[in-house]
């Protein structure tokens, strides 16, 4: 029975002070409010308030429900300025999800501009998923996801965000450290340490030794602490 407008039609007639003012704030006629309140009046069983000549005195029915217009027409308008606001992607949370670790770095740079830019965005940064990083964007659990492995599937877009440099680390006192560039050929004979990751997610392997039909003597997984 009681709507948003009867509370739109009470707050406007006690600041404005008569139903003729309120109707011209309201951009409705006087009559139309007439009507929409005693139809309230009639369906809650109880006045609103009273005339005394021209003026208006609210019942305390009528004070109860001026009360809470002040307090529930606000957080409507606030909620609808939200609401306007994740439409224009001004507010809301981006969540982003992260399959290249060395990438994190490199994402923090890009985040503190798009903050200061849009700083009613929260950023969400996962780097575990239940069902791996495409399962979670495919779930709706992240919006972005930064991955090393694109793999074309219908309704993914892949964006190139730079290119990067596979290097090859080795001591000083190795052989291979002579040389610009390597074959695979040349490092079957060593121990390979790479990140703990599947190597089948590792263009060490996928782009550099699968293709030559190559392998290390041995490869061992280790956690590495890489500054960009």
């Amino acid at each position: 029975m009681l709507e948003r407008h009867h509370l739109h039609i009470l707050r406007a007639i006690k600041e404005q002070g008569s139903l003729t003012a309120a109707a011209e704030t309201l951009h409705l006629t006087q009559s139309a409010i007439s009507h929409a309140m005693k139809k309230l009046e009639s369906q809650l069983g109880i006045s609103l308030w009273q005339k005394s000549g021209r003026q208006l005195h609210f019942t305390r029915a009528g004070e109860y429900l001026l009360t809470l217009s002040e307090r529930m027409l606000p957080q409507f308008e606030h909620a609808e300025q939200q609401l306007k606001q994740f439409a224009q992607g001004q507010r809301g949370t981006l969540r982003i999800g992260m399959e290249c670790h060395p990438c994190y770095q490199w994402l923090l740079k890009v985040v503190e501009p798009f903050l200061h830019q849009w700083p009613d965005v929260d950023v969400d940064v996962k780097q575990k998923f239940q069902f791996g990083g495409l399962g979670a964007l495919f779930g709706h659990e992240i919006d972005v996801l930064v991955t090393p492995d694109p793999l074309l599937k219908p309704g993914i877009e892949y964006v190139s965000v730079f290119d990067y440099e596979q290097v090859l680390v080795v001591s000083g006192r190795s052989a291979l450290a002579a040389f610009d560039h390597v074959d695979p050929e040349q490092v079957t004979q060593e121990v390979l340490i790479t990140y703990p990751v599947d190597q089948s997610r590792l263009d060490v392997f996928t782009q550099f030794l699968a293709p030559a039909h190559c392998a290390t003597a041995q490869t061992q997984n280790h956690r590495i602490r890489i500054r960009v």
